[in-house]
């Protein structure tokens, strides 16, 4: 089962990718899941989308099988503004079937509430893709205070563990369910 950890975050000096590597560490000791780690910031998304008769961009183009070879989607972004950022939702939209029929989890950062407003704000948005955004999230509030005197990230005895756990078991059965599904039936929006 292909699992796709996606960076949100492409600000200088993000944390992002210390929680996606961490996450994604977590999900590979899981047999059932391969790994494909995608860093917005590494993936050069324009900011401007095209319009449908015009050609799709060389970088969009690269993108696109990576995503559509996923089986599911963790997307670990922070919370700016009460929300997600702008370059996540321009990922968003720069795709639309490669989203379909497919399960979601969030893994958020940020203050006191984890980027819990981020996470339901994409909620809304996957369900408008067609995609299948699982109950629980991996929410880190104020994580910046979880790190391990000789600097690794996080802490023994975090307590993250549990929920991510908790939130790949929903997603690999997720996983397996719709991807049974759309064998035996194609997504029909």
């Amino acid at each position: 089962m292909r699992l796709a950890v996606i960076v949100a975050s492409t600000r200088s000096g993000r944390f992002g990718p210390t929680v996606a590597h961490w996450f994604a560490d977590q999900a590979a000791k899981r047999a059932e899941l391969t790994i494909d780690l995608i860093d917005l910031a590494a993936t050069q998304l324009p900011a401007v989308l095209t319009d449908t008769d015009e050609p799709m961009p060389a970088e969009v183009a690269v993108l696109a099988p990576r995503l559509a070879a996923a089986d599911a989607f963790v997307v670990v972004t922070p919370e700016y503004n009460s929300s997600f950022p702008a370059p996540l939702k321009t990922a968003l939209d720069w795709y639309y079937e490669e989203w379909h029929a497919k399960p979601v989890a969030i893994v958020s950062y940020g203050r006191e509430t984890g980027g819990l407003y981020a996470a339901a704000q994409l909620r809304q948005v996957f369900t408008e893709l067609h995609a299948v955004a699982i109950r629980n999230t991996v929410a880190l509030p104020c994580y910046w205070e979880q790190f391990a005197a000789d600097g690794s990230w996080p802490r023994p005895g975090s307590g993250y563990e549990h929920a991510v756990k908790t939130t790949l078991d929903q997603l690999v059965w997720w996983a397996a369910a719709l991807r049974t599904a759309r064998l035996h039936t194609p997504y029909q929006p």
